[in-house]
């Protein structure tokens, strides 16, 4: 495990507990920072789409509520998590509440954001729904902007290669 790497980092889940990002270990990842009042809130149905179109491969995806933007999450806890299966039929892990950018962002963030602490990609959420992609070794090789929906094909072709172990 390297400074370079999500896997030092713990994140909260729906129930309180402390999850591991090294849990995660050699899997492909998306992380998006969601909201349920956002232009950009049918992208959770996208999200789920690609879940399933690499269900059974080693792919997750990470959504992490957030309020930074336009105050567009004002649900909590479980109320995001029952909103995105109710509406969106969702089956990823949801987890809980963060501040995804800013001096009070959560540590996650700090570092998906920050090219100086993950040495590849320096973008900060502009909105919700920024996409970050994690290699296998929980590394940082791209970011795609809210306007990219989950499933394109600029997404998935990346997906697929790192899926192969091929570096972008």
């Amino acid at each position: 495990m390297t400074e370079k790497s999500i896997y030092q980092f713990s994140v909260q889940t729906q129930d309180g507990e402390n999850k591991n990002l090294i849990d995660y270990k050699d899997k492909v990842l998306l992380i998006v920072n969601i909201a349920s009042e956002c232009g950009f809130t049918p992208q959770l149905k996208d999200l789920e789409v690609l879940r399933k179109d690499f269900e059974g491969d080693d792919f997750a995806i990470l959504a992490f509520p957030s309020n930074d933007f336009g105050g567009q999450e004002p649900l909590d806890g479980h109320e995001i998590t029952k909103f995105c299966e109710v509406n969106y039929d969702t089956h990823f892990d949801v987890f809980e509440k963060i501040r995804a950018r800013g001096e009070y962002a959560h540590p996650l963030y700090k570092f998906l954001s920050s090219k100086k602490l993950n040495g590849k990609v320096g973008a900060a959420p502009r909105w919700n729904f920024h996409k970050y992609l994690i290699n296998r070794d929980g590394e940082v090789v791209d970011f795609f902007y809210p306007f990219t929906k989950p499933n394109s094909s600029r997404i998935k072709k990346k997906i697929v290669k790192l899926l192969n172990n091929k570096s972008l």
